[in-house]
């Protein structure tokens, strides 16, 4: 057989959580076609890779790159930290069937402005994606704020029946065209007046699809085992699996709390099928919510609608200049982005340890200073969080991004480095990869990743992207 490139000598972490090995592993079209003895596979072209990790590209599971993979279908920020996949429609909010008659209300706004949702169905979104040809494959969950959104006058209330009907039929219309399942963000304004009920009346369409509920916990503060246990009665009621997003001991007073949440996590797995997923850093991001404001931990403020002179600043620093208390610096910044510095680093370590946790970046793309999450979490966990601080083996690391995740989300052929699978690879020097984003400068490429394959294409190598981009759309169980 004629390869199109064979990576010679490379350390193959496999994404299955088994141990390294030295191989050569030969690419023909988008394929991986064959893994042989290290110095056994010639090509045309063969890349030098001792010393070197092969891994499966990286899976991040929870973004917001809805409307991004269109608009920048560059995706610099992914590519160059070795994700070759992105799944979108987190939280509740999906860029994906949304109907606006208005300005996106919070947190749909963090998608973009009115102008960027333009996909009132599964099948029109999957088709602006496949258009853009993104630099990463894409896959899409629906979000429920989307779906009130399309048929309520008023989000701040429970649906109606009659409400519930049409979003269940919207779900079940975007599943026939292959999304991956149902998001809800129900800690939001725009979803917390939601009922148990209402979601779980949602939910009981994904079985049919073989879908994956995921959810944004209706709270990560001091009720969080509260709404832990109401994640896991709805997907039960649904017989669904379930992702928990962004798991976390959110707020000074929730702080050290991981180990009753984690013991929690461990008797619900017994009877049902559940995972979660982390992103690597003690700060979280999003809209600035006046009900997190605090003097226990820094706010530092992204961007402000009505007051963007203070975007890039501390919260209790706008305060002190506008001679006001948080509380009304923060409403006079509405609507506003915001870091919150809220979690414990011990609790973010025994989440991210964790059996059942896979890696997702929660990167807000659109936001004018976005946390160092977007450009930084996955070579974080690799350099700073296996190497330095000794948390997992590298073949753990690499399947807590690859093989889990793509496994919970019924990615197929996606994942791993075997015979047959999808050529999605990214070749990193394990002693230099590193994470160079940080709070005060975000936007900075990772060093230590050689290069990514998407697809059997090169898409970034040694520090630059090669300007071909040869990422698809990617429907449930494709």
């Amino acid at each position: 057989m004629q390869f199109d490139f064979v990576v010679r000598q490379a350390s193959v972490v496999d994404g299955t959580g088994k141990n390294s090995f030295e191989a050569d592993v030969a690419v023909k079209g988008d394929r991986i076609a064959v893994i042989g003895k290290p110095g056994s596979l010639n090509a045309g072209k063969t890349i030098n890779a001792k010393g070197l990790v092969l891994a499966p590209g990286f899976i991040d599971v929870h973004t917001h790159d809805d409307t991004q993979v269109i608009k920048h279908p560059s995706c610099e920020a992914k590519i160059s930290q070795g994700v070759t996949t992105v799944i979108v429609g987190n939280c509740g909010i999906s860029a994906a069937c949304a109907l606006l008659k208005g300005d996106p209300p919070d947190p749909m706004n963090l998608l973009g402005k009115r102008s960027d949702f333009d996909y009132p169905s599964f099948a029109e979104y999957t088709l602006a994606v496949r258009e853009a040809v993104p630099a990463v494959n894409v896959a899409a969950l629906v979000g429920h704020t989307t779906l009130r959104n399309n048929v309520m006058d008023n989000l701040y209330r429970p649906a109606t029946q009659t409400e519930i009907q049409l979003m269940r039929r919207a779900l079940r219309d975007a599943l026939e065209q292959g999304a991956l399942g149902l998001s809800s963000g129900l800690a939001y304004a725009s979803a917390h007046e939601a009922t148990t009920d209402e979601v779980k009346a949602l939910a009981e369409e994904l079985a049919a699809f073989d879908a994956v509920y995921t959810t944004h916990l209706r709270s990560e503060f001091e009720p969080i085992l509260t709404a832990m246990e109401e994640a896991f009665a709805t997907a039960r009621h649904a017989d669904v699996p379930l992702v928990i997003s962004h798991l976390k001991c959110a707020g000074a007073g929730n702080w050290g709390r991981t180990k009753e949440v984690l013991s929690l996590m461990d008797s619900a797995a017994k009877g049902q099928d559940i995972a979660c997923d982390c992103y690597p850093y003690a700060a979280s991001s999003s809209t600035l919510d006046l009900k997190q404001v605090t003097d226990e931990f820094d706010i530092f403020i992204t961007w402000s609608d009505a007051m963007p002179e203070q975007g890039g600043r501390m919260l209790d620093d706008i305060a002190k200049s506008l001679n006001v208390s948080l509380l009304e610096a923060a409403k006079r910044l509405q609507p506003a982005g915001a870091v919150y510095h809220c979690m414990d680093e011990k609790d973010v370590q025994n989440v991210l340890r964790y059996p059942l946790t896979m890696i997702g970046s929660d990167g807000l793309p659109n936001d004018p200073h976005p946390h160092p999450r977007l450009w930084g979490a996955f070579p974080r966990v690799l350099g700073h969080y296996c190497r330095e601080q000794n948390l997992f083996s590298l073949e753990q690391a690499v399947h807590k991004m690859t093989g889990l995740s793509a496994q919970r989300f019924a990615l197929k052929d996606r994942g791993q480095i075997r015979e047959g699978a999808f050529a999605d690879l990214v070749l990193f020097d394990p002693e230099t990869i590193s994470d160079r984003a940080t709070f005060s400068s975000p936007k900075q490429a990772a060093t230590g990743i050689k290069r990514v394959w998407v697809n059997g294409a090169l898409a970034w190598q040694e520090g630059n992207q090669t300007g071909q981009r040869s990422g698809r759309f990617i429907k449930r169980k494709q």
